[in-house]
């Protein structure tokens, strides 16, 4: 088991000579922003964006404590959205652009929970990759 270590303090703080915990550093103000939807069957990933494409928060349903296959619910997908909603109001965002990948449950209800919380949607677009070449054919049959 080992020997268990008994720290005393002596007169002063152990932990950084009297340091003092400030507040994080303050978000960035953003306006206008784009939000991400990957929406699998597994699970509903949602990232906040700059109009540069730089990723300011990112939240998913396995992030928020859904396990297994509730992740892949749209209940679960509303919650990450009104997560994201309420981080993007917290920057001053009044304004975004939606971009949607996948054909999960989560789709819709991640985007109309971002926008009921009172941030205007400018556009929505759907860019789930669709294979043009198919899978790989069967080798044929040797006789």
């Amino acid at each position: 088991m080992g020997k268990k270590r008994i720290i005393k303090k002596i007169g002063h703080d152990l932990a950084g000579s009297g340091k003092k915990t400030t507040k994080k550093a303050a978000r960035r103000k953003l306006e206008i922003g784009v939000l991400y939807v990957r929406a699998t069957y597994n699970n509903t990933i949602v990232m906040l964006t700059d109009p540069e494409g730089k990723a300011i928060s990112q939240a998913s349903s396995g992030g928020i404590g859904f396990k297994g296959s509730k992740k892949g619910t749209p209940f679960a997908a509303s919650k990450v959205g009104e997560l994201m909603a309420n981080q993007g109001l917290e920057m001053g965002l009044k304004e975004a652009a939606v971009i949607i990948r996948g054909v999960g449950p989560g789709r819709e209800s991640a985007v109309r929970a971002f926008a009921s919380n009172g941030i205007a949607i400018s556009s929505i677009q759907d860019q789930t990759p669709i294979p043009f070449n198919g899978p790989k054919a069967k080798k044929p049959r040797r006789n």
